[in-house]
């Protein structure tokens, strides 16, 4: 019930999630990002382990194919999970087991990785890895506008009810961004709103 895109930004060294479903509070489960380390979406029949662990993973050396590869060889039930990675160097992974639910699928690009399951169709992660590559702005911009031409092109076909952005910098021990919606009409919308009202403090 869950669409999502993990990425990076070189230049910034930054590393980020943004991330919308039509289940409550989604920003507690599927974000995993960690500085100067990598960003991790686990979902479909989501088992956070595949976050905590991975990062764990990552930050030992292991690249994310073969990190991902030695989570889905623990898990029994891999072919109901989603998960897709990127580290701080580019490298990434992604999984869409067999028992997610249509329309369900991932693509990756330069510096990004996207995925859904129970979409409208594939046209959700199309536009927004199209929005993702053609968009001109910071990673946390980028991550946000992907996210809302997936919701505009039909999104998680059970609904709209919540959504997160999760963006951190190698420099930086906190996120540079950490913005939740957990249970909205709109929670894209209202992400964008929160995003703006966010930046126009700083």
């Amino acid at each position: 019930m869950t669409f999502s895109i993990v990425a990076r930004c070189p230049e910034a060294s930054s590393l980020g999630v943004a991330v919308a479903s039509a289940a409550p509070a989604v920003g507690g489960r599927v974000p995993h990002v960690e500085a100067g380390v990598g960003a991790i979406a686990t979902q479909g029949n989501t088992d956070v382990t595949y976050g905590v662990s991975g990062l764990k993973l990552l930050k030992r050396g292991f690249s994310p194919r073969i990190a991902l590869s030695v989570m889905l060889k623990k898990d029994e039930r891999h072919e109901t999970r989603q998960v897709i990675i990127i580290d701080k160097n580019g490298r990434k992974a992604a999984f869409t087991g067999k028992e997610t639910i249509d329309w369900t699928g991932h693509l990756m690009g330069k510096d990004y990785v996207v995925a859904g399951n129970i979409l409208v169709g594939k046209q959700v992660i199309e536009s927004m890895a199209h929005t993702f590559e053609n968009t001109k702005a910071n990673l946390e911009e980028r991550l946000l506008a992907a996210l809302e031409a997936g919701q505009n092109a039909g999104g998680d076909k059970r609904g709209k009810t919540s959504a997160a952005l999760l963006v951190v910098r190698e420099q930086f021990e906190e996120p540079c961004i950490s913005l939740r919606i957990d249970i909205h009409e709109n929670p894209v919308k209202e992400l964008r709103r929160i995003f703006t009202e966010h930046q126009n403090f700083r």
